[in-house]
């Protein structure tokens, strides 16, 4: 394989999954669209498994306040093999399995030179403020490029960058979880809370997952979930508070947001924390502030996480001391099927896309 460096003589072409104005999966196209070019620090990847995420639904609906120059390509997962690099990056890359951290920091903020978590505006993430990945080739930052062993294959890889890094930070650097702790997760079918169902039994605490099925609570137990509750049967918090014994649980995993919101405040502990990743109902949510300052209980924000934090989960998911969960593999042609599907939340873990 040839390394390519600079502009190409002439525009190649690729097929990618895009829209060209915001809306349903009806606005998704596999369409022909000019292949991408690696420039000074990057790296083009020729992508060979890309995974959903709910963030691909929401990009292609419209997030107040984004902009996109379109059409735009979506796509945060992706695993692939390195195609060619541009300057200052080191040609060893060249032909190397990888995976892109979708987590793209600045490089210069007082936040970034301190190794911790970008927070100024010229943070962004692959796939929404930039094109990502469900095409046939995508460029990313060399420094966002993560190798991946030999033994692990291109589908099961794709299914971990966003998932693991945004359950690791949430749950134990911005939660904080102990071990012998008690711990909810909600909407235990999707790709964070399958991550988080592993991470918080690896670190020693005891998981409640809430799902919507028989299927998925079997999925979860075998995930290493202590309990489930489905909570289209029951009301998960007065569930919670029942079998606590009326204590409630110290850690609530919330993204799913006004529908959900009320319940998790009130199945918490006192001082328990409610840590969020997501509004998947919506982006406002009422508090009962009676509740919040009464059982001194703390709201956390997470998203995504530093790269030293997904250093050390990647770590664990490649020794496979955390396992990907893929639900299917399909055709990135079929890439509107797939967004529908996990729009209906009829899929357990991932659903990858192979162009």
């Amino acid at each position: 394989m040839q390394s390519r460096r600079g502009k190409q003589e002439r525009e190649k072409t690729m097929h990618a999954l895009v829209f060209y104005e915001h809306g349903g999966p009806e606005q998704l196209r596999y369409a022909g669209v000019p292949e991408p070019v690696a420039g000074p620090g990057e790296a083009l990847v020729q992508v060979k498994a890309a995974a959903l995420n709910h963030l691909d639904l929401w990009v292609r609906q419209g997030i107040p306040g984004l902009r996109l120059a379109m059409p735009h390509i979506g796509g945060s997962d992706v695993a692939g093999v390195v195609a060619a690099v541009g300057e200052d990056v080191d040609e060893a890359w060249v032909g190397r399995r990888v995976i892109i951290n979708p987590s793209l920091g600045c490089g210069r903020c007082e936040y970034c030179r301190a190794g911790q978590q970008c927070l100024c505006a010229g943070f962004h993430v692959f796939g929404e403020h930039v094109p990502g990945g469900l095409a046939e080739y995508a460029v990313a930052p060399a420094a966002n490029l993560y190798a991946i062993p030999d033994d692990f294959g291109f589908a099961e890889a794709a299914a971990v960058p966003l998932v693991y890094q945004t359950a690791w930070r949430a749950l134990m650097t911005q939660a904080r979880l102990r071990a012998g702790e008690r711990v909810l997760i909600l909407g235990a079918g999707g790709g964070v809370a399958s991550a988080a169902i592993q991470i918080a039994r690896l670190a020693g605490a005891y998981v409640y997952a809430a799902t919507s099925t028989p299927a998925k609570e079997r999925r979860a137990l075998e995930l290493g979930a202590d309990e489930t509750i489905n909570y289209r049967e029951v009301d998960f918090s007065k569930e919670i508070w029942r079998r606590t014994g009326k204590r409630g649980v110290d850690v609530v995993l919330e993204n799913v947001g006004p529908a959900t919101w009320a319940g998790s405040m009130r199945a918490l502990c006192r001082g328990g924390r409610l840590v969020t990743f997501g509004a998947t109902t919506g982006r406002f949510a009422e508090t009962d502030l009676n509740l919040l300052f009464w059982n001194q209980v703390s709201l956390i924000g997470s998203t995504m996480a530093t790269y030293a934090e997904f250093e050390a989960v990647m770590g664990l998911v490649f020794s496979r001391r955390l396992r990907p969960i893929v639900d299917r593999v399909m055709p990135l042609r079929d890439g509107a099927e797939a967004q529908r599907l996990l729009g209906a939340g009829e899929q357990f873990g991932k659903l990858v896309l192979e162009p």
